[in-house]
């Protein structure tokens, strides 16, 4: 896998990820460990996107 592909694949889970925060955030009682847990998790892909992309 190429750098470039590693990073689009990065991209695609981000934005799963996103669906899924908002999905979650919608329910009339979300769970806040799991969003809690999407966020931390989105926010780890973010920045290892951006360090693929200082390189």
């Amino acid at each position: 896998m190429s750098l470039q592909e590693h990073v689009d694949a990065l991209r695609a889970k981000h934005a799963e990820l996103e669906q899924q925060i908002e999905k979650e955030s919608l329910r009339p009682h979300p769970d806040e460990t799991t969003l809690h847990a999407l966020k931390r998790e989105k926010l780890r892909i973010k920045d290892e996107i951006a360090q693929h992309e200082l390189h």
